[in-house]
């Protein structure tokens, strides 16, 4: 999102994250005023309700001021940093007025970032908030001409969408940062939106062979999303009391599950189980050939589990759809894992977790928690979940009653795996021993269904042979 203020300076406004979101926290500035910039170049990293996503800056320049330090929270559409652009051609139009304006252009226009306006890696910017700019060859007002329109905000040109014969699909940022997040080839896709661009819907359509969750649920998926940034404590009336602010994690978190609560009609239901063979077999693998360099522990073993007890009763991998009042049945498991970050929880999944071997999700599973730790989950990995694992073991709590992320039908909460006293072939001895507890959507999944998937998690877990005999 830009502005040109005068022939000289360019202004980049917070773009417009879309999706109900309406701030950012500039997290970090690469950048100090003085130092040249260039198209492209990352200039700050900020952080919304999805992930932390750097920013980069759609022109040439040098930094002439930064307009808010690190750590604040600004609105979309504010300008957060303005380049003096003088040593660009220059050579056409100056806008007096705040109206859009193509950048200025070199001799030899460079075909790629055609009126490309950075956004947020996984949003869209609203069409209120998008112009095309102006091809080689359209008039160009002058100023005289310009002054007779009445005044308007600053228009952002539209990114990358029109410059037609390029051979390339038609698509914003966001949304080929979607399309690469989710694997679908732009190509192959037909568009549905204005002068033949792809849209968000035509990626996720490409890879759910159902609609989406009802939009109230989207809504609230979005908002449990909200900043993920802990405010500053803000300390009011002394030492005796702390006010925090609402915000981050703590409010994306409380609007997702005051929304989930209330919605979907919770039930759980809990088995304690012998997982003594489970733990055995992790030391096995440690130990294999084929997993090396992978991390492996109980968390893999029982996502399997969890995946085979899906194939075994697949009526479980489902969402609701209130407005067409109809049950989506998805064939497919996209694997939520609940992470505990820096910036607090998040739900990031592993898609098409089903297909994978032990290997791959292994790999799956190191990576979705390593990028989670360091707070660069995309949003795309937080999006089109269908089941979730939460492990409140990691914290030596024996089980819990998980609340349902929005849109999907189960949450399987681990509880802490311990030493104890364990009926086994007849004889009282020590086996290492968990608590399960599934909690899912009582619209969806009946008590007969959610008990079936509970107890094949367990099975596979206090004999993991099924693993093989199941799959």
């Amino acid at each position: 999102m830009t502005t040109m203020t005068d022939a000289a300076l360019a202004e980049f406004k917070m773009p417009d994250v879309g999706e109900g979101l309406t701030e950012a926290e500039i997290l970090k500035w690469y950048v100090q005023p003085g130092d040249a910039v260039t198209d492209g170049q990352v200039v700050c990293e900020v952080e919304t309700a999805k992930a932390a996503v750097e920013l980069p800056i759609p022109f040439n320049g040098v930094v002439r001021e930064l307009r808010f330090p690190e750590g604040t929270t600004v609105d979309v559409g504010q300008v957060i940093i303005a380049v003096d652009v003088a040593g660009g051609s220059g050579s056409t139009a100056v806008a007096p007025e705040p109206v859009s304006v193509p950048e200025p252009t070199a001799p030899e226009p460079e075909p790629e970032p055609q009126g490309r306006q950075p956004v947020l890696v996984g949003y869209g910017v609203s069409e209120a908030s998008t112009k095309r700019r102006p091809r080689k060859g359209d008039v160009v007002a002058a100023p005289a001409a310009v002054a007779q329109l009445a005044p308007a905000p600053a228009l952002a040109p539209e990114p990358e969408a029109l410059a037609k014969g390029n051979g390339r699909p038609l698509a914003k940022p966001p949304v080929r940062k979607l399309a690469k997040d989710l694997g679908v080839d732009l190509a192959s896709l037909t568009p549905s939106g204005p002068d033949g661009i792809i849209t968000r819907e035509d990626v996720r359509a490409a890879v759910a062979p159902a609609p989406e969750p009802v939009v109230t649920q989207v809504q609230v998926q979005t908002q449990v999303q909200e900043a993920f940034a802990v405010a500053p404590a803000v300390v009011q009336g002394g030492v005796r009391e702390t006010r925090i602010p609402v915000k981050g994690v703590r409010k994306a978190t409380a609007a997702a599950m005051v929304g989930s609560a209330f919605t979907a009609p919770h039930v759980t239901e809990f088995v304690t189980v012998d997982v003594t063979r489970t733990m055995k077999l992790v030391e096995e693998l440690k130990a294999d050939k084929e997993m090396q360099g992978l991390r492996v522990n109980p968390l893999l073993l029982i996502a399997k589990a969890l995946l085979v007890a899906i194939k075994r009763n697949p009526e479980i991998s489902a969402s609701w759809d209130e407005a067409a009042q109809e049950i989506v049945q998805k064939h497919y498991v996209n694997l939520g894992i609940a992470a505990a970050t820096p910036r607090g929880l998040i739900v990031p999944n592993i898609k098409d977790a089903h297909a994978k071997t032990l290997p791959e999700l292994a790999a799956s599973l190191s990576e979705l928690v390593s990028t989670a730790r360091e707070g660069k989950t995309s949003p795309g990995a937080m999006q089109g979940g269908t089941v979730t694992i939460t492990n409140v073991g990691v914290f030596g709590v024996d089980t819990g009653t998980p609340i349902l992320n929005p849109g999907e039908s189960a949450i399987l909460a681990v509880g802490a795996i311990k030493l104890q006293p364990w009926v086994h072939k007849g004889k009282v001895k020590p086996r290492q021993v968990t608590t399960l507890a599934l909690s899912f959507d009582h619209r969806l999944v009946d008590g007969e269904l959610g008990s079936k998937v509970l107890a094949d998690v367990a099975a596979i877990l206090e004999q993991p042979k099924r693993l093989i005999t199941w799959a």
